[in-house]
């Protein structure tokens, strides 16, 4: 089995003028499908060519001899998840238990948003910024490079990716730019509200 390129789930310019179809064609076909073959090339005959993403993930996480697996697989797998954290036209607002939960954590949207602002623009290097569910409370943190919060405690609800070649096309250095609008124009809130439900059912 080999680990497969999912496709987007919208159009290449669903998200103009906020990510251009140039970007996403950069990121998507040419840097997460570069993950994809480089991963399948590592596994490929060996003991872990016939499990899914996750566990080969898991398997390699702690294993320095499969460091460059870790890092590729890892990387499959974040860019999923972001992908599916944008939303075309994204809703304004997070509602039900998610709205709920943002401001019993953080004290408003406003305030997450601001939190969230200060962690994404601060971040130094390439990697990724989460909004998590651990221990029944949300949290924020940032992950270095392909670092990921699968197999961890920590659930993850939805991920802005801070890597250059995320929004460079777009928005040059400008990365306040770029998250400002992550938060108000692209965030996919209903698919963080799912996330959510499966983190309390667990």
């Amino acid at each position: 089995m080999s680990i497969e390129l999912p496709p987007l789930p919208f159009a290449d310019d669903a998200l103009e003028p906020h990510m251009s179809a140039h970007t996403l064609a950069l990121h998507h076909d040419k840097h997460q499908a570069g993950y994809v073959a480089k991963l399948n090339a590592l596994i490929e005959n060996g003991p872990l060519a016939a499990l899914p993403l996750e566990q080969v993930i898991n398997a390699s996480e702690d294993d320095l001899a499969r460091k460059d697996i870790y890092n590729n697989a890892a990387q499959v797998w974040n860019h999923t998840f972001f992908w599916n954290s944008l939303s075309p036209g994204g809703s304004n607002k997070p509602d039900g238990a998610l709205a709920a939960a943002i401001d019993k954590d953080f004290g408003s949207l406003a305030a997450f948003k601001e939190a969230f602002t200060k962690m994404a623009v601060g971040a130094f290097g390439s990697g990724w910024i989460w909004l998590v569910s651990e221990a029944g409370k949300l949290g924020i943190i940032k992950t270095s490079n392909a670092e990921t919060p699968v197999g961890s405690h920590r659930v993850p609800l939805a991920t802005l990716d801070v890597w250059e070649h995320a929004y460079y096309v777009d928005y040059e250095n400008r990365r306040p730019d770029y998250v400002a609008a992550f938060l108000d124009k692209l965030i996919n809130w209903d698919f963080a509200a799912r996330n959510l439900e499966k983190a309390q059912a667990i």
